[in-house]
């Protein structure tokens, strides 16, 4: 794995999305300092330079330390942190939202607590998932039926490519040995993907609880983030790495489901998975680090935050 200093330097332009207003920079086995406003991430090899303003999200993989100067030049830019396994794979902790707009936030809970919009979304849901087919019309029951069926269809397709025996699955949650090996397999990249879908909802200020196919769990919106990617990404990275043997099943799988994040850029992907199923059609959002507070005023519209509105009261 190349360190630091031996990768080449990632310019303002590659960094910054002004259209979406969010870059993801991963860093590990480094120190991570301030110079000016900058950040820099120092190795056994040298030190690269990044502008604070260029950064999104900041995560910090295995081997890192960051110091206090630097989470202050972060929280100036309005970049988050988050500290995370090799590529993301897991989510250990995070520092502030990415974004300082509450936006992306405010559109979760509204469509969440409607009880049709939030039907609609399952339904966007299972249509990324399987464009083939239209749940228009389905129920939530049909759209778990359907759901079901299409991910059983993809474990026996997978098990034929691969060559892999397949009893079908099997998993008892806290203990990872129980399954065979592409149930193991299978396991380590879902918690792979959890790890995932919870950095990056994290990163962009949303509601981890408020889930649209699963509920009642704090981390239920990640959970269906995470099972977006969970048949084109995540099975068939762990059914081919079953078909390479049973020896550190776990370890090989998060190791090749991390490359395939890296390669396939699965981060951003979720960036516009999310914004396009929280965000009414055409409509967009600036997600970016401006601190605007407004006050709610009367039929649904806000008014400026910062004055008194006494001598606009009729008594």
């Amino acid at each position: 794995m190349t360190t630091v200093a031996q990768r080449r330097t990632s310019s303002p332009r590659e960094l910054t999305r002004v259209a979406e207003r969010i870059s993801f920079v991963y860093l590990e086995r480094c120190v991570v300092h301030r110079d000016e406003n900058a950040i820099t991430a120092e190795d056994a090899d040298g030190t690269t330079h990044i502008p604070s303003a260029t950064i999104g999200a900041l995560l910090l993989g295995p081997g890192t330390r960051i110091t206090h100067q630097a989470m202050s030049v972060l929280a100036e830019s309005g970049a988050a942190v988050a500290w995370v396994g090799e590529q993301g794979v897991r989510y250990y902790a995070g520092g502030r939202a990415l974004s300082r707009s509450s936006a992306l936030l405010e559109a979760q809970a509204t469509r969440w607590a409607n009880r049709r919009t939030r039907l609609e979304v399952a339904r966007a849901m299972y249509r990324l998932r399987f464009p083939d087919e239209d749940p228009a019309g389905l129920s939530r029951l049909e759209l778990l039926g359907h759901e079901g069926k299409r991910v059983k269809d993809c474990y026996r397709r997978q098990a034929e490519r691969t060559g892999v025996p397949w009893r079908g699955r099997h998993y008892v949650p806290g203990d990872f040995t129980a399954g065979d090996t592409p149930n193991q397999a299978i396991t380590a990249a879902g918690q792979c993907m959890y790890g995932v879908a919870h950095a990056v909802v994290a990163a962009l200020g949303c509601s981890t609880g408020l889930g649209f196919v699963h509920s009642g769990h704090e981390l239920s919106f990640v959970m269906d983030i995470a099972d977006l990617y969970k048949t084109d990404v995540g099975i068939p990275i762990a059914f081919a790495v079953a078909a390479e043997g049973d020896h550190d099943i776990g370890s090989r799988t998060r190791r090749a489901l991390r490359d395939a994040i890296n390669r396939t850029r699965l981060l951003d992907r979720c960036v516009n998975d999310i914004k396009r199923l929280l965000l009414p059609d055409g409509e967009t959002t600036d997600i970016g680090s401006d601190d605007r507070v407004t006050l709610q005023s009367d039929r649904d519209s806000a008014v400026p935050a910062g004055r008194n509105y006494a001598d606009e009261m009729t008594w």
